[in-house]
């Protein structure tokens, strides 16, 4: 489990009077209580680290009462996250009211339109910064979403994304997004990329002990591909390509980890096309596994063929040492291009894209050392890193 908040990184509410920055972050799901999306993992790490560099943090989500405790006192469940959504909506707008009545907050952060929208009337004349985390309506209509919920989905984003004063996207692939099809002035859109933890995930072990650690072959060349199993992830063309795979190398097995819809479907794919042995779906990986899962492949994949605006994943694995290849959607070749060329494949859909796979398990020294990936990870990515360029663009909203 994400540990709690440290009381030296979030200070309780009555510390906010004395800080030169005080936001209201609205999030979605509290990380520690769930496998975290993209969305939640950004707003549990900046909730971490933003005090660090003089920002005091309010923030509210759905979640247990537990979640105050947890981030001992930054955080605030308004509702449990099954309560029905009419409700939940009550409750954020209630809990955003007292926060702004109690403590008077410089800036409003979004990072979630659902939640940020019923109580947008109530900000006044306070600055609202959205974080885009991806276009909502877009990803369910990819996921299988309906059409009439995609466009009331679409319709609720326009309508605080129109309010903002300032948009912090994860990549100019996610600014074209948020420019071209909600409308968005360019003026008003700042980059910050993803953060990592560059100490969680530096086992300090070799693959072999990290393979060792957690049961897997030690004498077999292993890809690892950590998504949430649905469609736009790529993962369809990815156990395609290994029929390609195997047959260069008879011994690989690529390891997929995470949980999702498509669980049943790709477990079938794979059974059809012959490849129990060399391709697994592992499930849901434990935070307390995830560094050791990176650190013993040989390679990660990242295969995703639709809306991609940053992968978390891609900055895990490099922080893990270990090289991650990534298909060239959306910001995935923004986080790796200054590190290695060569790590970005063609398209899932690609014919070459299975060839070029195979190729990669047969040049490990073409690309990156494991040292070098942490190194690019800990310069680019590290949460201190990322909180700072947060708060200037907190702070310039407020100019």
């Amino acid at each position: 489990m994400t540990p709690s908040l440290p009381s030296s990184a979030a200070p309780p509410p009555e510390a906010f009077a004395s800080d030169p920055m005080r936001v209201l972050q609205l999030g979605m799901g509290w990380l520690p209580e769930q496998s975290g999306n993209g969305l939640d993992q950004m707003y549990h790490g900046l909730a971490r680290h933003l005090p660090a560099v003089g920002v005091g943090v309010h923030g509210l989500v759905a979640g247990s009462p537990s979640v105050a405790a947890q981030s001992g006192g930054a955080v605030q469940s308004f509702s449990r996250p099954e309560t029905p959504l009419p409700r939940r909506l009550y409750h954020a707008r209630q809990a955003i009211r007292r926060v702004l009545d109690t403590h008077d907050p410089s800036v409003v952060a979004a990072h979630f339109a659902l939640y940020a929208a019923p109580g947008l009337d109530l900000i006044g004349d306070r600055p609202l910064v959205v974080h885009f985390h991806g276009p909502w309506a877009a990803e369910s209509s990819t996921d299988g979403g309906s059409r009439s919920r995609s466009v009331l989905k679409a319709a609720l984003e326009r309508y605080v994304y129109r309010r903002a004063g300032r948009l912090i996207v994860l990549s100019s692939a996610f600014r074209d997004v948020l420019c071209q099809s909600y409308g968005v002035p360019p003026d008003r859109v700042s980059i910050v990329p993803g953060g990592v933890d560059p100490d969680r995930f530096d086992t300090g072990l070799t693959r072999r002990d990290a393979r060792r650690r957690l049961g897997w072959p030690t004498d077999r060349p292993l890809l690892l591909s950590v998504r949430r199993l649905t469609q736009r992830m790529g993962l369809e063309p990815l156990i395609d390509a290994m029929r390609t795979v195997r047959r260069i190398h008879p011994e690989v097995l690529l390891l997929i980890a995470g949980k999702g819809p498509l669980h049943d479907a790709l477990s079938a794919r794979i059974e059809d096309l012959g490849l129990q042995r060399h391709v697994r779906l592992l499930g849901y990986v434990p935070d307390a596994d995830l560094a050791l899962a990176y650190r013993a492949a040989d390679l990660s994949v990242v295969p995703t063929v639709a809306l991609e605006g940053f992968g978390l994943i891609t900055v895990e694995s490099l922080a893990a040492g270990t090289p991650v290849l990534v298909t060239p959607v959306g910001g995935l070749p923004e986080a790796v291009q200054a590190l290695a060329p060569n790590l970005i494949l063609p398209a899932a859909t690609d014919p070459s894209f299975a060839p070029q796979l195979a190729a990669a398990l047969d040049q490990p020294s073409l690309f990156p050392s494991s040292a070098e990936c942490q190194q690019y990870a800990r310069e680019h990515f590290s949460w201190p890193t990322i909180a700072r360029r947060t708060r200037s663009v907190y702070a310039d909203v407020l100019k």
